[in-house]
Order: structure tokens, then sequence, then C-alpha cells
């Protein structure tokens, strides 16, 4: 494994969502959502995750969307680029394009639909990892992309493509982290990819959070992981019931629908527009997360609402 800098790919890495204005993405949009993330704390971001619904955008978007985020970013945070696809051909497109646009890392995600089995995965992710001279992450989602990855099959991986250098785990399992820790070491880079596991995944060794949440509230997301990684645990577990409901509300429907909702609602996107079989919210789904907003502080003021910062969208 590839040496990186002790503080390198660690932190609160928000996957971002991708603003849509009549049927067309919003790069103007999507760069003052990176700036608001620095502004917030958050260690870095990450460009086309799942919460960035990818599979609904074309090749070109996605890879706009990259040096958008890396343009804004301006070096001042790194930007990891989400860059699997099913497609072995786009997956390698995809990551090329992104080192060219100089993401710091790529995020790739087990192929989806097809249900490889292990050596396929081993093979794959070889060949993606030595066509790039960037960091690897595997992005291990098994209830999106129906396929589950070992530790052994993540060891076999990194034996044989030294830029492997971590994962986000997106699976209710915390042993899986454990194993994998105990079998690379503690300098294999795991991000938390469930927003509920995030302090009992860092507790157990975990470098960092993607969580979709960090749209809604990046501050105490970043406070989180900082506590977290000082060893402070009476404020990393006050963080984490604190983030507890809002944590679950991502998950009310399919998400982003209940991120962009929130973010809408309280200032930080102009609508919450998606790209169908993707909907908006339910007018019930809607009042439900009202409720939560308001009683995670982020409504307030006579209209319910928390005021978005003026330097958002440039208004």
């Amino acid at each position: 494994m590839i040496d990186l800098a002790p503080d390198a790919l660690r932190g609160s890495y928000p996957p971002l969502v991708t603003p849509l204005r009549d049927g067309e993405v919003d790069y103007e949009a999507y760069a003052q959502l990176v700036e608001m993330q620095i502004r917030e704390g958050s260690h870095g971001v990450v460009v086309n995750g799942t919460t960035g619904e990818p599979t609904t955008l074309t090749l070109r978007e996605r890879t706009r969307l990259v040096a958008a985020a890396v343009k804004s970013a301006a070096g001042r945070v790194p930007v990891v680029a989400a860059t699997g696809s099913q497609s072995l051909a786009e997956t390698l497109e995809l990551t090329a394009a992104a080192e060219e646009a100089g993401a710091q890392a790529a995020l790739v995600m087990t192929p989806y639909f097809v249900k490889p089995p292990a050596r396929g995965l081993v093979d794959y992710y070889v060949e993606v990892g030595r066509r790039t001279r960037l960091p690897v992450l595997i992005y291990h989602i098994p209830g999106r992309a129906a396929v589950e990855v070992k530790p052994e099959t993540v060891a076999q991986i990194a034996d044989r493509l030294p830029n492997l250098v971590g994962l986000k785990h997106a699976a209710n399992d915390l042993g899986f982290v454990t194993a994998v820790l105990r079998r690379l070491g503690t300098g294999f880079r795991i991000f938390v990819g469930l927003e509920e596991l995030s302090f009992p995944m860092l507790a157990v060794g975990a470098s960092g959070l993607m969580n979709a949440v960090g749209n809604v509230a990046p501050r105490r997301v970043a406070e989180l992981y900082r506590a977290a990684a000082r060893g402070d645990a009476a404020t990393a577990r006050r963080l984490h019931e604190d983030l507890f409901e809002l944590n679950q509300a991502v998950f009310f429907d399919t998400n982003p629908i209940p991120i962009k909702y929130m973010m809408k609602r309280i200032g930080l996107l102009p609508n919450e527009e998606h790209r169908l079989p993707m909907v908006p919210a339910t007018p019930e789904l809607a009042g439900r997360l009202d409720g939560v907003l308001q009683r995670a502080g982020l409504l307030s003021g006579p209209d319910g609402r928390v005021p978005p910062d003026p330097a958002s969208f440039g208004q």
C-alpha cells in the first residue's frame, strides 16, 4: 500500500447532492455547495457519490461535476471522485477524467447488477487501479449494488494493487471494519457510509465519514469526526445522539429525496429537483422531515426557516 500523509483522506467528506434546474445540472449551485462545505469545516468532498444520483447523469455531466468541484475547492480541501459504473470501460473513462481534472482520489463502486464472483472483483479493481495514479478506494454498498465484498477479497486486491488505500463501507457490519484493519493495518482508510454507524465505526478504527447528512449539517458531522479522532468519546457520543434523528431521516425515502427536501427547506438549495425515476418528497414526507429539522434546530424564525447565508447561490 502506498504511503499517505498522516492526515490525508481522514475526516468528514460529504457526498454532495447534484443540484438541478429545469432538467439540467446547475454547476454554479454545485460550486457554491463546495464552498459551503469548506466554510462549515468539512475535510473534503465526494463528487458523484450515491447522494449525487450519478446513475441519472451522463458521463459528461459526471466529469464536469468533478472539474467544477476541483475548481471551487481550489486546493483547500481534497476532492474524491466517485468513478464506478457497471461497465469497466465507463469506470476507466470516468477515472481517467477525474485524474485529469485534479481529483485527489477515486472512489470505485463495486459493479452493480452483474453480481460478479470475488475473483472477478479482484481483477476488476486491479485493472482500474493500474490504469490510474490516483489513490483508489473501494465503495462497498451491497444494499445498492447487490455485491458483497469479504475482508479476504479486500486483502487480495490490496496484495496486487499498491494504490488501493481504503474503502467506503456502507453496510451494517462493524466486524468487517475490524477484520479489514487487522489484515491491512490501521493506515488503511475506512470511511463510514451508513450514518447511524458513524460513531461506532469511528470507535473501532474508521478514518472518516462519507455521510449524506453532511449536506444538511456539515459542521456537526465534522465535529463528530474531530471529537472521535482526538479520543473525546463523550463529545463524540453526544454529537452522535444529536445527529441520530437526522441520520435516520436520510432513509425515510430513497436517498437523496429526503436530503434534497431538507436542503431546500433550510435554504441550501433553491429547489428539490430530481430526474426520473427519482421524484421529490410527498407532502406527508415533507411534514415528517419538517419535524426532524425543527427538533434538530435547523428550522427557526417566523416562517420556521433558517435564512440561507447571503453568499449562497450568489444572492
